[in-house]
């Protein structure tokens, strides 16, 4: 299959509208809530936060956000997930591929990007965490949970994936103007080696920091 960042998006995507319904009902009932908790206890400010729910997929955690009393806005490159996100959860949900985002300035106090970023090819990681960055208020928090690796990317049934451990992740995070507040593997309680997820959260630091 084809690495080209264009085509790799475009076929990520059409692997996701197709199996929107049996993604949902596989993943509806997971617990993130150590993720949700992760991002809020570091938002600075008083709530309610305005929140990005970046792949927001079917709504889940919209779901989750609104219920606990904050502005979430999701954002997806499916368009059946964006369909589906708007009835599950009533929060404005906007149809963006993460290569071609569009996103205000300054908007958000936090960014919640669960299994999402490691859709995005490696090449073009720098520039799409300097597009967060600069949608994040001062002092705005970034979550990721991205299922590690040891830098393998390619395409795995239908999706793409780049699989990044901590210290790469962390360079990459570190060059787009972030700084790391926390990290732990999941699902919690488990040995490493049975914990595939790696979560982390970020602290936006000024532009003129970097």
């Amino acid at each position: 299959m084809s690495r080209d960042p264009s085509d790799v998006s475009a076929r990520t995507l059409a692997h996701y509208d197709a199996s929107a319904e049996s993604f949902r009902d596989g993943t509806w009932d997971h617990d993130v809530r150590q993720n949700v908790d992760a991002l809020l206890r570091h938002v600075e400010g008083p709530a309610p936060f305005t929140l990005l729910d970046l792949g927001c997929g079917p709504g889940r955690d919209l779901v989750t956000f609104r219920a606990l009393g904050h502005v979430a806005i999701g954002l997806d490159g499916s368009a059946r997930f964006v369909e589906m996100a708007r009835a599950a959860s009533g929060c404005e949900v906007w149809h963006q591929d993460f290569l071609a985002l569009d996103l205000p300035a300054a908007r958000f106090d936090g960014v919640f990007a669960n299994a999402s970023l490691f859709h995005v090819p490696t090449r073009e990681l720098p520039r799409v965490l300097r597009e967060l960055h600069a949608a994040l208020a001062p002092r705005g928090v970034l979550f990721s949970s991205n299922p590690r690796g040891a830098g393998e990317e390619g395409w795995n049934r239908g999706r793409w994936g780049a699989y990044h451990d901590l210290a790469s992740w962390r360079r990459q995070l570190a060059d787009a103007g972030f700084a790391e507040l926390e990290h732990y593997y999941r699902p919690p309680g488990l040995p490493r080696e049975q914990q595939p997820w790696l979560a982390s959260v970020w602290r936006r630091l000024p532009a003129t920091g970097r």
